[in-house]
């Protein structure tokens, strides 16, 4: 039913404007489209979108909302990092870290914050 049609993440944030400066200065995304001030659509990879939204609830989920799979975690961290972004440091079962890259087998993983508290990810392609 839903496995041939697309997903795509919605993610709250109560400062919309702080949002769009993350999104698209911090971040690099693309806007493809926005909805009377309410809502903003983000392009990323090829055949990818996701939307930024205002909403009371922001911040209240504690998983990873989004993940964007990468070739270099630990370049695209140095990267972020440059831009002002912080990381978040988990203590899980069979990851160790290395500065603010987990790692688990081949698997590199590293979290940080949008403004709206959301959880983000990137982790590399192969795995």
């Amino acid at each position: 039913m839903l496995g041939d049609a697309k997903v795509q993440p919605m993610l709250p944030v109560k400062d919309l404007g702080k949002a769009q400066k993350f999104y698209e200065e911090t971040l690099g995304l693309k806007r493809e489209g926005e909805m009377s001030g309410e809502a903003v659509t983000y392009r990323s990879g090829e055949g990818t979108t996701l939307v930024v939204y205002r909403s009371e609830f922001a911040g209240t989920n504690k998983g990873t909302a989004a993940l964007w799979e990468v070739d270099d975690v630990d370049g695209t961290v140095k990267e972020l990092k440059s831009k002002g972004v912080t990381f978040e440091h988990y203590d899980l079962p069979g990851l160790t870290r290395k500065g603010d890259v987990h790692l688990g087998g081949a698997m590199k993983v590293a979290w940080f914050k949008d403004p709206g508290g959301n959880i983000l990810s990137i982790q590399n392609r192969d795995h």
